[in-house]
């Protein structure tokens, strides 16, 4: 899943595109062998300014439909916490809902999805962008992920949403030491029999531990990747899609 992030103000410089430079780098991501193409029009990185429902729409839905008449073929995904946006997108040619809040900042969003039977990815995350990084405090943090998903997905399947992925949401409310616990017991997440996404692309739990930036993690975030791969994940979030096709041709190589 290659990340476009339609935003002034994404923690990774490179992935924020505006205008032609959205559709220059969605062809070159689905080139480069992406399978999704994630757009998000409001930076969820922590501390990032809160922005107006209408400007997050102005921003996104131009390049959904950019995308969708230029690469018919492309399964478009948008990284929205707001129903109202999730529709529009729908409408204009997404397929996919990634809700950062699991429902939690919208408390239309699940009876949204339910409308409009599409697929949902449900990821974890106590508070907002803007105040997550204050909620990071967990006794088990892979015990109250994994009773977080159960509780929503049972909502989730009672309004007959069923096709639903899970991401942990590494960097979410959460410290370094919490997303690395969630990476070692990741393969636990298939006990609920969904598909498991992994983000960690270019994040601070990189390049913290390396001393670096994130310009300067992509060897980090390959090396992560690879083994969120071992760990059960079947979808990698990623900035760099060429580097994590790679990897996942050398782990299937491995493991077939």
């Amino acid at each position: 899943m290659g990340i476009i992030n339609i935003t002034p103000d994404s923690f990774y410089a490179e992935s924020r595109k505006t205008g032609v430079n959205v559709l220059q780098q969605a062809g070159k991501m689905l080139a480069d062998g992406a399978a999704f193409l994630d757009l998000g029009a409001y930076s969820s990185r922590p501390g990032a300014a809160d922005i107006a429902e209408q400007e997050e729409m102005d921003r996104l839905l131009p390049a959904v439909e950019a995308i969708a008449k230029a690469y018919p073929d492309a399964l478009i995904s948008v990284d929205t916490f707001r129903s109202g946006v999730a529709e529009a997108a729908i409408k204009a040619g997404a397929h996919i809902i990634n809700d950062i809040s699991g429902g939690m900042l919208d408390e239309a969003m699940f009876a949204t999805v339910a409308r409009l039977q599409v697929p949902y990815i449900l990821m974890h995350m106590k508070g907002t962008p803007q105040t997550m990084q204050q909620l990071a405090a967990y006794e088990d943090v892979f015990a109250e992920v994994y009773d977080y998903f159960v509780q929503k997905i049972y909502q989730l399947k009672q309004l007959g949403v069923h096709d639903i992925i899970l991401d942990p949401g590494f960097g979410f409310a959460k410290r370094p030491e919490h997303s690395y616990a969630l990476m070692n017991r990741m393969q636990e997440f298939h006990r609920l029999q969904l598909p498991v996404l992994a983000g960690v692309s270019r994040k601070k739990m990189i390049y913290g531990l390396l001393n670096a930036s994130a310009q300067e993690a992509l060897n980090g975030t390959t090396a992560l990747n690879t083994i969120a791969l071992m760990k059960g994940a079947g979808i990698l979030r990623v900035h760099d899609v060429k580097e994590a096709v790679e990897a996942v041709k050398i782990y299937e190589a491995v493991t077939s």
